[in-house]
């Protein structure tokens, strides 16, 4: 890609506004029309390697605009599997499936804006290593679990209470943490946070200004306030921990009150 090319796009703080998904759609729309265009030459490319330079080209865009790991995979792989699926002539059931795990899992992202997003193992060890003896840690969004179950493993004196609005990810975690942590089916923004020790939320930007304004009114003075990665506009925090994972992400601590 050229410079002339990387500056036409749409710089990574803009992109970083939308859903995941939403983004992971925009970068496949310029290897789209490419492959497009080429298949109309003659002699036309072979779908397949149409398939993969679509991949390859939403793979870079995912890349220049800081999309996490994850995501960079699925743009990689999404339309050349997409295209195998097609050429082995798959039962159309395998689709709907496929939606159906999609709807249970991350279709509440396009209303809510907070996509399903893995905390690293660092992460979760930097909550269990600021959590006060006995202290309450509120994991909103907590997704499949993966921080409250670590933190579980590290402080079996803590208090561990997850929320979560995706079924299936409510329903993962809920089993996976049985008997460790209570973990609730619901909105985040239906959530008393005058409980809790710590806050954690690994979000988005969309909703960041707004739980900002929710913990402050909730959480009890010297509680922390901990963001993975997402920042509040004008607020600064009293700490910021490097990660060191591959998607670059960092905590965001705040002691309220």
């Amino acid at each position: 890609m050229s410079r002339a090319d990387a500056a036409s796009l749409p710089p990574p703080s803009r992109i970083a506004r939308l859903p995941p998904a939403l983004a992971a759609l925009l970068a496949h729309l310029p290897g789209l029309l490419i492959a497009a265009l080429l298949l109309a030459g003659a002699p036309a490319l072979p779908p397949l390697v149409l398939a993969l330079l679509v991949g390859v080209i939403a793979a870079g865009l995912a890349v220049y605009w800081r999309l996490p790991p994850w995501w960079r995979a699925i743009n990689l792989a999404f339309v050349p599997l997409l295209w195998l699926g097609l050429a082995a002539d798959l039962d159309p059931r395998w689709y709907l499936a496929g939606f159906a795990l999609l709807a249970l899992t991350s279709l509440g992202a396009v209303r809510t804006r907070v996509p399903l997003y893995l905390s690293s193992a660092r992460a979760a060890e930097e909550l269990a290593r600021r959590l006060p003896a006995n202290g309450h840690l509120l994991d909103l969004g907590c997704g499949l679990g993966g921080p409250l179950a670590r933190v579980a493993r590290l402080r079996p004196d803590a208090r561990l209470e997850g929320v979560e609005a995706a079924p299936l990810n409510w329903l993962f975690a809920r089993l996976r943490l049985l008997g460790r942590a209570e973990v609730r089916l619901g909105s985040l923004w239906n959530t008393d946070l005058s409980r809790c020790d710590l806050l954690y939320a690994y979000l988005s930007p969309a909703p960041m200004a707004r739980l900002w304004e929710k913990a402050r009114a909730e959480m009890k003075p010297g509680s922390l306030f901990v963001s993975n990665s997402f920042t509040v506009p004008g607020v600064s925090f009293d700490e910021v921990v490097e990660l060191d994972d591959l998607s670059g992400a960092r905590l965001f601590i705040r002691r309220m009150g």
